[in-house]
């Protein structure tokens, strides 16, 4: 089967799907106060199977749900989201990750979205948000690197370590699918 421009039942499913793993994700590292998210799992997963326009849909919705009914700061970090999804389905679709990849990959994710969700800390919050790495912003602002220096600083170290975490979840758990319903899935 050619893949065709149309979204597809497993696709809308699998979609569906990772804005669950989403949330789910989010929720226990908002309960354990985690310095990573664990929000971007179904969007990375989605990102390396459907490619980079759909790895953009999970965490804007995902991102919609928590920001009306649970967490307010998720809505306003939406775009990092779906710059993550974005970047995943650039690096990853088609391809494997494994070994040292994975960390290449993982920074290749990382990056642009550190670079989004900085500005978007930094400008409308002060630094002071619902994550358990806010603490450790306030920390390190009264350093020399100051507020902004401090909100990279972190944000480049817990996205990377939440980017890690969410490529090796997906490179284990992509490959089990079977080879008809990943044909099924990615329309091919």
């Amino acid at each position: 089967m050619k893949r065709s421009g149309r979204i597809g039942t497993y696709q809308l499913c699998l979609t569906a799907m990772a804005v669950a793993v989403n949330i789910a994700g989010g929720q226990i590292a908002l309960l354990l106060r985690l310095p990573v998210y664990l929000d971007s799992i179904g969007t990375i997963l989605i990102g390396a199977l459907l490619g980079p326009w759909m790895g953009m849909i999970p965490n804007l919705l995902s991102g919609i749900f928590m920001g009306m009914t649970v967490d307010i700061y998720s809505l306003y970090f939406a775009p990092v989201g779906m710059v993550t999804g974005f970047m995943s389905g650039l690096l990853m679709s088609g391809r494997p990750v494994k070994g040292a990849g994975l960390f290449l990959t993982a920074l290749g994710v990382a990056v642009p979205g550190t670079l989004v969700s900085s500005l978007i800390n930094a400008v409308l919050f002060g630094g002071i948000t619902s994550s358990g790495s806010a603490v450790l912003v306030q920390l390190l602002s009264r350093t020399p690197l100051g507020l902004t220096g401090s909100i990279f600083a972190v944000q480049i170290l817990t996205d990377y370590a939440d980017r890690c975490i969410s490529i090796f979840a997906v490179s284990a758990l992509a490959p089990l699918a079977a080879a008809q319903l990943r044909g099924r899935i990615t329309g091919e």
